[in-house]
């Protein structure tokens, strides 16, 4: 009898969510996400060209304003592939240690890439004050443009598979 007590005391201290689904059945699916994240993908592609295009007219102050807007979106992406994604994923492999390990390699990579491209964009956000910095632009861009690039079609074609309703 006391049990009884016990068991709707804890489910009156449970979180409901959002979706509402309660907060220890962990991240949900959502069919939004990944169409999201594409999206993500191809405005920060759209944002690259336009920030090409101004540092060729020579607007630096341009270049520096696109590139502001550059890291808004790749942080926001960021933070939603690592809060919603990857822990998704991670939980919904939790037993499958091949696509445990996968999942944590491409996470781990991300990572990587992201504390590259942030530092870049520091470097480069005093470009319209510091003029100097426009030398070695043009190249340290294009190598960042390759590196995304070919991340976005990694994941696109291998990871965002894996992105499954769990039944």
């Amino acid at each position: 009898m006391f049990g009884f007590f016990k068991k709707k005391k804890h489910q009156q201290n449970v979180r409901v969510l959002e979706d509402g689904s309660d907060a220890e059945s962990g991240i949900r699916f959502s069919s939004e996400l990944v169409p999201r994240l594409k999206s993500d993908h191809q405005e920060l592609l759209v944002i690259y060209q336009a920030i090409q295009k101004r540092f060729a007219e020579g607007d630096l102050g341009g270049t520096v304003s696109k590139l502001a807007d550059f890291r808004y979106l790749l942080q926001d992406h960021l933070l939603t592939e690592n809060v919603r994604f990857y822990l998704y994923l991670s939980q919904q492999f939790a037993e499958d240690e091949t696509n445990s390990e996968l999942i944590r390699g491409f996470r781990q990579e991300m990572d990587a890439i992201g504390r590259i491209v942030l530092r870049f964009l520091d470097r480069y956000e005093k470009m319209a004050d510091d003029h100097g910095l426009a030398n070695s632009f043009l190249q340290e861009f294009g190598e960042i443009g390759a590196v995304l690039t070919k991340r976005i079609k990694k994941e696109e074609q291998t990871l965002y598979p894996l992105y499954l309703p769990h039944y």
